[in-house]
């Protein structure tokens, strides 16, 4: 923690007892809001302690304990701010959200309608109800939320956002460009409406729009990870060897609390298809591999591997994401750290490490394959996804006689080639590997082709397999 913070949160600690009700909680309120989670619950429940049916207090911390992996507990003091004051709409409406982050849609609609039942001009009601019926495939319902939101507040920017959304998941991606640009126009540094643009025109096949896009939101702010790599993406120009810590983080950070569902929605496999490989190399499962899941995210590798593993270590750069996988309780260890640089610092310390589509952010796999080599025992198992591309595709998107084996595409993730995968494996000195081919998940109604790699640091007089298969999806 900064040391302004953490003095403040140490002075507030000593004195809290001597502010006002409403300064103590104002604290609490803005240390949480700097993310801040632990400081601002032990405020929080210190507010409590003073005044246990303060209903302000009740809500936050709900909703904290929610961002931190315990919805469940979350819930139950949301539930209880709206006992302790029931006319307060904003109460549903976080109930609501709470609710939808947990898939439980049919309460989040009855929260939301108690929201617009309470307060029938409340903007933000009316558009989070419109993605949930979005979500529940109720596409007039959610246009004509959305237009009410608008209608209430004509410079809501996200109602404009999720307008162009449900236009592009109807096929009319045309239409939607226009919604975008209007929420560009109503907040020019919205990173959500600069980048939906860019994805409209390049779904749309006009990558040279989309890179315009990117190219005016870093000449306004050049400090925008996600501007810079989106650019890099679509105009193939200063491609980095892996996205930067500072894109993955901000981008992951903010999807976060909506990743399982909007996976889900995809039909994403990448989980599953490493514990299939998992199965395939190991047999039956016996609970005695000390492993790493690479890149954890939320944790969906987790539970599907535990009954191999005696202990579990998560990794990523995302603290949002480690606050989800923190609540999955699969993981005797939850890291929040570059990847590369970790595996560096734990020399020997696996025989198991998996990694669930988390190499797509990185160009070339040199480094980081050398460094999960380093950090296996003798014998040790690296099954990891990435997307598949191919030579020709490759050397078209470079414009070069000789490819690197990889590409950037302009989604922003990287994909490899079969025949830069068989020479970077043995490079980093894994003897035996086999890959093999599979679809990852669903996007924009085609399938997303990738490869899961399963391989071995063996001894070196190890037969070595280096495969190609077709795995059938199922």
């Amino acid at each position: 923690m900064h040391p302004d913070v953490q003095n403040e949160v140490e002075s507030e600690r000593e004195t809290i007892s001597e502010l006002s009700l409403p300064d103590a909680l104002a604290l609490a309120l803005q240390i949480h809001r700097r993310g801040h989670l632990t400081e601002a619950e032990t405020l929080y429940r210190k507010v409590l302690d003073i005044a246990p049916d303060c209903a302000d207090a009740q809500h936050f911390l709900g909703v904290l304990l929610h961002q931190s992996g315990d919805s469940d507990s979350g819930i139950k003091l949301i539930r209880k701010s709206i006992a302790l004051d029931p006319g307060e709409p904003n109460y549903y409406n976080n109930l609501g959200n709470v609710l939808v982050e947990m898939e439980r849609l049919a309460e989040a609609a009855e929260a939301y309608k108690k929201v617009i039942a309470l307060a029938p001009d409340h903007a933000n009601a009316h558009n989070n109800l419109g993605a949930l019926s979005k979500a529940l495939g109720r596409f007039d319902e959610a246009a004509a939320a959305y237009q009410k939101a608008i209608e209430l507040n004509p410079d809501h920017v996200d109602a404009h956002n999720n307008m162009g959304k449900l236009l592009s998941a109807q096929g009319k991606t045309k239409e939607a460009i226009a919604w975008y640009c209007k929420a560009i126009t109503l907040m020019r540094h919205n990173p959500d409406s600069r980048k939906l643009l860019g994805i409209a025109y390049y779904t749309l096949g006009q990558t040279e729009k989309a890179a315009e896009v990117y190219r005016q939101w870093l000449a306004e702010e050049p400090e925008s990870p996600v501007a810079k790599h989106m650019l890099s993406a679509c105009s193939g120009k200063n491609v980095p060897p892996r996205a930067s810590d500072e894109y993955v983080e901000s981008t992951f950070d903010r999807f976060a609390d909506s990743f399982d569902a909007k996976l889900e929605k995809l039909a994403y496999r990448a989980p599953d298809l490493i514990a299939e490989a998992l199965a395939r190399a190991c047999g039956e499962p016996e609970k005695r591999l000390m492993a790493l899941d690479a890149g954890c995210g939320t944790g969906l590798c987790g539970p599907l591997i535990a009954q191999y593993v005696h202990r579990l270590v998560g990794v990523d750069l995302s603290s949002g994401m480690l606050a989800k996988a923190r609540g999955r309780n699969a993981y005797d260890e939850l890291i929040k750290s570059e990847l590369t640089t970790y595996l560096l610092t734990q020399s020997g310390a696996f025989n198991l490490i998996v990694s669930a589509d988390t190499l797509v952010y990185f160009g070339s796999l040199e480094e980081v394959l050398g460094a999960a080599h380093q950090a296996l025992q003798e014998g040790g198992l690296l099954i990891f996804t990435v997307e598949a591309a191919t030579h020709e595709a490759i050397n078209k998107a470079t414009n070069t006689a000789v490819s690197t084996g990889y590409r950037i595409n302009p989604h922003g993730r990287y994909s490899h080639s079969n025949e830069y995968l068989r020479q970077v494996l043995p490079a980093a000195g894994f003897s035996m590997f086999a890959i093999e081919s599979a679809v990852l998940r669903m996007e924009g109604g085609s399938a997303v082709a990738g490869w899961v790699v399963t391989s071995r640091k063996a001894n070196g007089n190890a037969i070595k397999d280096d495969r190609t298969l077709t795995a059938v999806p199922k």
